[in-house]
């Protein structure tokens, strides 16, 4: 971690026999280490305060609410997640963001062509 090899990109955090954990998150092994490393992306079991269990719990069961990772950092020599409450994309939304990007990608299909000099049929 130290390396700056972290990546959040597939991470969320859920509860598992009262406790958060940690699954997704991709930490590369040590550049330096031996057979003792650790393995990429095994589950992390988060080091909270009963209190904030228990409060995170009771907002993702009652809001469908999804833990998500926003960045990770050292403070006094100890690993912190900064964690965020999310909510999915709804099916509507899902539609609308597809739309955006196949017109996004016709518009540069076709600014490619007109760059190459190539005139399209339409």
């Amino acid at each position: 971690m130290r390396e700056g090899r972290v990546s959040l990109v597939d991470a969320f955090a859920h509860e598992h026999e009262g406790e958060i954990m940690l699954y997704g998150l991709h930490i590369a092994e040590y550049s330096h280490g031996s057979w003792t490393n650790h393995r990429p992306r095994r589950t992390r079991k988060l080091l909270l305060h009963r209190v904030e269990i228990d409060r995170i719990i009771e907002k993702v069961r009652e809001g469908g609410l999804t833990l998500v990772p926003l960045s990770m950092y050292f403070n006094d020599g100890w690993a912190k997640v900064e964690l965020a409450l999310a909510r999915g994309k709804r099916s509507w939304d899902k539609r609308q963001t597809l739309a955006e990007r196949d017109a996004n990608r016709e518009i540069a299909r076709e600014m490619g062509r007109h760059l190459k000099g190539i005139t399209g049929g339409t």
